[in-house]
């Protein structure tokens, strides 16, 4: 019965789900940090390409003002009008540079959003998966908890009629021998530590009481006898 306490207490806690929940997490966070960097390239994009367009829209204006004065006549100085002329084709330049700035700033961001957007993507995957796992951890613990509850249940009764010497001399074993306070004897051999008595043990045991609490000599657990001890006897 400890034995079974004791798997299902190991099957809850290493649970195959765990692990990869674990793992899961890590690379989670690891996209979730490469999310947030590539969030805060998409926000200082979108405030550079903001900038390129107010910055071609003033040139632009400025552009649309001047050729509407030479149009309209309102520049009669010949000076004035070279003057503006020169201007105009300075314009002309520094708005095709910033409709380059902009196009150039446009694609790097269309570039980041579609970064951003496969790392949102591959985030949900994650999230996903966890969600599966982490739901399918907690069905099969329930049930584990179930059967172990089950079994500490049954326990009880049957240690309620071992003396209460002989239940604590036990339980203090088990816990320094790995949870086996009692082995049997079986095929006169001890099987906690897998050590074969000779013949001198066997007699010794054999000759003593079985109401008598007989222990390995090598690991000190209680021997529990039965027929197939191997006892001269048996």
């Amino acid at each position: 019965m400890d034995a079974r306490v004791d798997q299902l207490r190991h099957r809850r806690a290493h649970l195959p789900e765990t692990a990869e929940i674990d793992a899961l997490r890590v690379s989670r966070d690891a996209i979730l940090d490469k999310v947030r960097d590539a969030q805060i390239v998409v926000d200082d994009l979108s405030v550079e390409q903001a900038k390129a367009e107010a910055d071609v829209e003033q040139a632009r204006a400025r552009r649309a003002r001047d050729r509407d004065r030479m149009d309209r006549g309102l520049i009669t100085n010949p000076k004035d009008l070279q003057r503006m002329t020169y201007e105009l084709e300075s314009l002309e330049r520094r708005v095709s540079s910033l409709e380059d700035s902009e196009l150039d700033i446009m694609e790097q961001a269309e570039r980041a959003e579609a970064s951003l957007e496969r790392l949102r993507e591959e985030l949900a995957g994650h999230e996903e998966r966890l969600a599966e796992l982490e739901a399918g951890r907690e069905r099969k613990s329930a049930e584990i908890d179930a059967e172990l509850h089950a079994a500490i249940g049954q326990r009880a009764p049957v240690a309620a009629e071992i003396p209460e010497d002989l239940l604590s001399l036990y339980d203090k074993l088990r816990q320094t021998k790995d949870g086996v306070g009692a082995a049997l004897l079986r095929a006169r051999q001890c099987s906690g530590c897998r050590l074969t008595l000779d013949h001198a043990e066997l007699a010794v045991i054999n000759n003593t009481p079985t109401d008598q609490v007989v222990r390995c000599e090598e690991c000190n657990r209680i021997l529990v006898r039965t027929a197939e001890s191997g006892l001269p006897s048996s």
